[in-house]
């Protein structure tokens, strides 16, 4: 069984992360956005960027690639608790189809305000109720119904997901220095050619 706890710890971490994120958003929104009027372009598309991130790396996160397919291949009585995840995250997608909306159009009134903020209010909602209940329903619907080999198989999948993943950053350069070799490349133009 402590495979199983490394697994979970880690996931626990990768959990917490993924909330620390989601609280700077919804506090930044509650806080400062909701009190405004209006908001500007550069302030909405900011926090449809950051949730659409947000988004993306809940649907990639460990749980999702390694723990579920682990737990709905168990054959455990685990798959109304798995559909109620899915609604939530469906829930999610959908406040985030809605913030996306009003942010393509002007947000410049009180109302589009206020119902900018409640989309993005219903997404972070979705997604920490989400968290919540992985932890406090999942990870012991786990822990009893996977067997102890199988643990095993999905530490070594994690494991080796991480090392891929460490290897790939250290061969690419870093995007800063992509972006200015870019940058200079079309400030100096295509490369010239000449004739002999």
């Amino acid at each position: 069984m402590l495979t199983a706890t490394y697994t979970l710890v880690a996931l626990s971490v990768e959990q917490t992360n993924m909330r620390v994120s989601l609280h700077a958003v919804q506090q930044l929104v509650q806080k400062g956005y909701a009190r405004q009027n209006a908001l500007t372009g550069g302030q909405a598309e900011y926090v449809c960027d950051t949730l659409r991130a947000l988004y993306e790396l809940s649907q990639r996160r460990k749980l999702d690639t390694f723990l579920l397919p682990a737990l709905r291949r168990s054959g455990t009585g685990a798959d109304p608790l798995l559909r109620e995840l899915d609604m939530l995250s469906r829930t999610a997608a959908e406040a985030l189809d809605e913030a996306g909306r009003l942010q393509a159009g002007r947000i410049d009134d009180e109302e589009t305000v206020e119902a900018f903020c409640a989309a993005v209010e219903r997404f972070c909602a979705a997604l920490s109720l989400r968290f919540e209940r992985e932890e406090r329903e999942l990870f012991p619907a786990a822990r009893a119904a996977i067997a102890g080999e199988t643990w095993f198989a999905v530490a070594n999948q994690m494991l080796a997901h991480e090392a891929y993943r460490e290897e790939r950053r250290t061969r690419e350069p870093p995007a800063a220095s992509r972006a200015t070799r870019a940058e200079r490349s079309h400030r100096q133009g295509p490369p010239v050619h000449y004739a002999h």
